[in-house]
């Protein structure tokens, strides 16, 4: 039998593939605001899948495909083929995440891993997840559950070390991951991460303007 571990590991990979559907992302998108683990789990597949984002197309499966897989599912509905289901959907995530996986693996420069999670006040804007180089300076900040700002805003990140002003890090856009470079800002233990709600463009002052709607220290 599967560990939870395992299971969450499984649909993080469906869910960043978008091969999580109905009941079972609902449900996932709601235990992503209340289990910082799990926002981190879904992150690392984020950082793994975000180069493909732009970089495929959607393909049809043959119709032999969709048979084929009618034949192989059970009858019915029953208890174990909820487990199935199941496993079919962490075979089918594995898979996909192999194919996509390998050039990745190959060529990716730098390595991220998950650094900070930024929460929002109200949990129902979701959060964010910051990935990072070993040095930190190069950061890619993913968002979990994203939602759309207005046309006339943008999104700004901001490090903010311990008793020291805000400095910018630049834009981030609302919708999907973006990358940035910290240049000569040191991320050293205590630094606040922030994101602000800033005028289109960035703040005009080179400080923070509008409210804080994302934040996590380091």
């Amino acid at each position: 039998m599967k560990s939870r571990q395992d299971i969450d590991n499984a649909l993080s990979a469906q869910y960043a593939l978008g091969t999580l559907r109905g009941n079972a992302r609902l449900h996932f998108e709601k235990r992503l605001v209340q289990e910082q683990e799990l926002a981190q789990q879904l992150g690392r597949w984020q950082t793994l899948l975000a180069p493909f984002e732009n970089s495929t197309q959607p393909q049809i499966p043959p119709e032999r495909v969709w048979k084929k897989l009618e034949l192989s599912l059970p009858p019915q509905k029953t208890t174990a083929s909820i487990w199935n289901w199941n496993y079919l959907g962490w075979a089918l995530a594995a898979g996909l995440a192999a194919i996509v996986l390998v050039p990745y693996f190959t060529s990716r420069s730098p390595e991220l891993a998950p650094l900070v999670v930024l929460n929002s006040s109200d949990a129902a804007k979701g959060q964010w997840i910051v990935n990072a180089d070993s040095e930190r300076k190069t950061l890619q900040l993913v968002p979990v559950q994203p939602r759309a700002i207005a046309a006339n805003n943008s999104l700004q990140l901001w490090a903010i070390p311990s008793g020291a002003k805000p400095i910018s890090l630049g834009l981030v856009n609302a919708s999907q991951s973006t990358q940035l470079t910290t240049g000569n800002v040191a991320l050293s233990p205590g630094t606040t991460i922030a994101i602000s709600l800033e005028p289109q463009g960035g703040s005009p002052t080179g400080q923070p303007t509008g409210p804080v709607v994302f934040s996590g220290m380091l």
